[in-house]
């Protein structure tokens, strides 16, 4: 299927009432991640909520994928633990320029054109695995705390899902947070809100050069950091514009994509805020709430800022279990239920690679390396399976002359059973190899034949090489190999 790319004027301007909708809801629901994520970084939570601000306003102008959100994110705020806590928080927005950086020239490299290896089983991983985050994340908000916290969770998710069968012109998330909020306050229901989680200073962000040393030593200590980001980032954000390309069935830009999260990410470092990148849950609301242009990133950035500014004081009471429910809604959402069906249709290696992609993200919370290791498995299984080449022997006794049809791949991982067929080859005999249907594929495979044609020389066998593509030759001759008498 061909994904129709989004002209400008689409992408700004063909979807406005959804767009602003939906980005007020994702502004709303951005509040309590950002604050959790500086949390977890151990910075204060207006970096986080800075940070939110910028990537996703900046993001919507120089960004390849209309219609998804970029923020702050928690595996961003995993990479950045350590740096913060050894080095403080002005190494983070010097890393967190430097990250950037590294993604703006991974774009320039384009570096998405490798996302093609990425297999549909890992791709199903990696959103399953997100689905499972995004709900253990609001676990901590949920169960355990009172019981008018559950009451609260169940009326949220009755009205995000019964309220489209009233209409559909207005997001039902939005509802929910509206009138649940104006419930929980009328009636003075204890339950945990915004304010719990942090303090919210209600002042713009404002320009600032990192102060630290800006020598090789200050590189020696952010360059590791910036790299892990970088990676993680882009992952991440590639990974989540293709979700949404699928949902949304339009295309996008990776490799603008990919300059874009670096642009928005050096310039909120200059603004006092944290790395991010595309966030697949908020992505999934925004889309899910109507969202489909740039519009929805930017209005989600600037009612944010709005609401920090001018309505911070109402903000930090919105209940907690109320913003809670939205997400368990986009986890729901998310899930790919069909997986269900693909692990007992699927072959087993496919099938593996998915459930330990899930296993690894979910356990280590790093995308990056559940999605490495998911890679790195499909490609094992996928060399054993194309490893196995099959030497076809027919026997003509009165002419000693034996005719070896080789049917495969001969590379790396399949020599060894290619030439070990060779080991009966009676001195003084006649074989024909032929190779119609097999490829020579790298320096191993072309190895083999060089030893092979030395074994039956030795043997004084008399061979011949028949049926060779033009890529088998070109290989053997780069190599000098004589293949031919």
């Amino acid at each position: 299927m061909v994904l129709k790319i989004m002209t400008w004027k689409e992408a700004w301007f063909g979807n406005i009432r959804g767009d602003i909708l939906a980005g007020i809801v994702v502004a709303l629901a951005l509040i309590p991640e950002a604050i959790a994520f500086s949390l977890i970084a151990g910075v204060d939570p207006m970096v986080g909520l800075y940070a939110s601000f910028s990537i996703a306003v900046i993001i919507s102008f120089v960004g390849g994928r209309p219609g998804m959100i970029s923020a702050a994110t928690g595996a961003m705020a995993l990479a950045m633990v350590l740096l913060v806590k050894e080095h403080g928080l002005q190494y983070l927005f010097a890393a967190t320029i430097l990250t950037g950086v590294l993604q703006v020239l991974w774009g320039v490299l384009k570096i998405a054109r490798f996302m093609k290896f990425i297999p549909r089983a890992v791709m199903m991983g990696f959103v399953n695995a997100l689905a499972i985050l995004i709900f253990s994340a609001q676990v901590q908000y949920i169960f355990g705390i009172s019981g008018m916290t559950y009451v609260v969770v169940l009326a949220s998710l009755a009205v995000i899902y019964l309220f489209p069968f009233i209409t559909k012109a207005v997001p039902a998330p939005l509802v929910a947070i509206l009138a649940l909020t104006a419930v929980v306050l009328l009636f003075g229901i204890d339950v945990q809100n915004v304010g719990n989680l942090g303090t919210i200073t209600q002042s713009l962000p404002t320009f600032l050069i990192p102060d630290v040393a800006f020598s090789f030593e200050t590189l020696k200590i952010i360059f590791p950091t910036a790299l892990a980001m970088s990676i993680i980032g882009l992952l991440e954000s590639l990974l989540t514009a293709s979700i949404i390309d699928d949902i949304t069935e339009t295309g996008s830009d990776k490799n603008k994509e990919a300059r874009g999260q670096g642009i928005a990410n050096i310039i909120t470092g200059f603004f006092g805020g944290m790395a991010g990148c595309a966030m697949i849950g908020q992505s999934g609301i925004n889309v899910r709430s109507g969202g489909r242009g740039r519009l929805s990133a930017f209005t989600s950035g600037v009612f944010l800022m709005c609401l920090i500014v001018f309505l911070g004081e109402w903000v930090v009471l919105i209940p907690m279990p109320v913003l809670a429910a939205i997400m368990v809604m986009v986890s729901i959402g998310t899930f790919d239920w069909s997986s269900f069906s693909y692990l007992k249709k699927a072959p087993r290696a496919d099938a593996l690679v998915m459930v330990v992609t899930v296993l690894i993200v979910v356990l280590t919370g790093d995308l990056s390396k559940g999605v490495l290791a998911g890679v790195i498995l499909s490609a094992v299984f996928f060399t054993a399976k194309i490893s196995k080449i099959e030497v076809k022997k027919k026997v003509f006794p009165d002419s000693l002359q034996n005719i070896y049809t080789i049917h495969g791949q001969l590379f790396f991982a399949s020599v060894q059973d290619f030439t070990k067929e060779f080991d009966d080859v009676q001195i003084g005999s006649r074989i024909i190899i032929d190779f119609t249907e097999a490829r020579i594929w790298d320096d191993s495979g072309a190895g083999a034949i060089d030893r092979l044609i030395a074994k039956l020389t030795q043997k004084q066998v008399d061979f011949e090489l028949t049926g060779l593509d033009a890529s088998s030759i070109r290989l053997l001759d780069s190599l000098s190999i004589p293949y031919a008498k």
